[in-house]
């Protein structure tokens, strides 16, 4: 049985409302999906700002007309306090995804990202509290972890944010460890590392690498690399994602609430690895047919160098597996990938 299986057994067959915030995302989608398919009843909160109605109605035909019939979408923005205190009525679950994302767009404009990552987080919290749900499961990030050269990185141990996108992130910890002390709401935040999988977003200058990088040698364009190549990243499949967030809202574990965890799988890999990587699953799919060396470009700023999480506190305090690798987790996005970026592009683009 893999990991989300297991959580099936978990449930015990108990029925509860959970709310998703940011629920037509990348990962949020993934979590709405996971959640209908475990018979629960699912409330999306989102202002389709990032997220796309495309995913939510890719989980509608996964899912079918039973279990859709389950989902409830709120369509507006985690700035309104008002629409918060809406979405947590009657909500034994939140788990919070909705977010600005992106190191390079946080720079570029940080009051936007502090409004949606830091105002957001505070009426989603003050909303959860006054609704007294059992749990508040927040998305935070790798970049918490800043300056700090250690690795792998051990949650107690940070150094400082190289961008406003960590600051907002750390602050959000900050906001949930105060939350518990003050209010008794029992929450547990998620530090991501480099999340991957379907659904992703490979468009624009914020778009994450492995999405970015496939839809350019199905196109036969040129792949860019930031730096020498050597960066590495703990490259995390969405699954894994998914098993954290269920696990920490569903953890019995008092040790684990107002925790912070690592989320990732625990290796870390090089953008040339990856390059290379990348080309021979495309090659061995038959859907490369040649592409360029990439290029190289310079190291953008607030980027970390390199990233590889411990992942054993949340193996011991909340039961977490994370079995899907990043061989793994491209396996099993690949098709995904080659439909959306192969299949549905036109002849000039696939280079026929």
């Amino acid at each position: 049985m893999d990991a989300i299986g297991e959580l099936t057994s978990v449930l015990g067959g108990r029925s509860a409302r959970w709310l998703v915030t940011g629920g037509a995302g990348f990962i949020g989608s993934h979590l709405v999906e996971q959640l209908l398919l475990l018979d629960q009843e699912v409330v999306t909160l989102d202002n389709f700002a990032t997220g796309k109605r495309r995913n939510l109605e890719d989980v509608e035909q996964i899912v079918g007309p039973s279990r859709w019939a389950r989902h409830t979408l709120i369509e507006g923005d985690i700035v309104d306090a008002d629409v918060c205190r809406r979405a947590c009525h009657g909500i034994d679950y939140v788990l919070h995804q909705a977010a600005l994302g992106s190191v390079p767009r946080s720079i570029k404009d940080p009051i936007s990202s502090n409004l949606a990552n830091v105002n957001g987080f505070l009426n989603i919290s003050f909303a959860a509290k006054e609704a007294s749900v059992r749990r508040l499961v927040f998305a935070s990030s790798s970049s918490v972890y800043g300056d700090n050269p250690e690795l792998p990185k051990v949650e107690e141990r940070i150094g400082a944010q190289l961008s406003p996108y960590a600051v907002t992130k750390y602050v959000n910890e900050l906001y949930a460890s105060v939350f518990g002390r003050c209010y008794g709401l029992h929450a547990v935040g998620l530090r991501y590392f480099n999340v991957f999988g379907a659904r992703q977003d490979p468009e624009g200058p914020y778009a994450a690498v492995i999405p970015r990088w496939v839809r350019a040698m199905l196109r036969q364009e040129s792949v860019r690399i930031f730096g020498d190549g050597e960066t590495s990243r703990d490259f995390c499949y969405v699954l894994n994602a998914v098993e954290a967030n269920l696990r920490a809202a569903l953890t019995d574990n008092p040790a684990a609430l107002g925790q912070v965890f690592n989320v990732a799988y625990g290796t870390r890999t090089s953008l040339r690895d990856l390059y290379e990587l990348l080309c021979g699953k495309l090659e061995q799919a038959g859907t490369l047919l040649g592409i360029a060396r990439p290029e190289f470009a310079p190291f953008r700023e607030g980027d970390v160098r390199h990233s590889l999480a411990d992942t054993s506190k949340a193996k011991r305090l909340m039961g977490y597996r994370g079995v899907y690798d990043l061989n793994k987790g491209l396996d099993a996005a690949l098709p995904w990938y080659v439909q959306e970026f192969h299949e549905r592009a036109t002849p000039l683009q696939r280079g026929t």
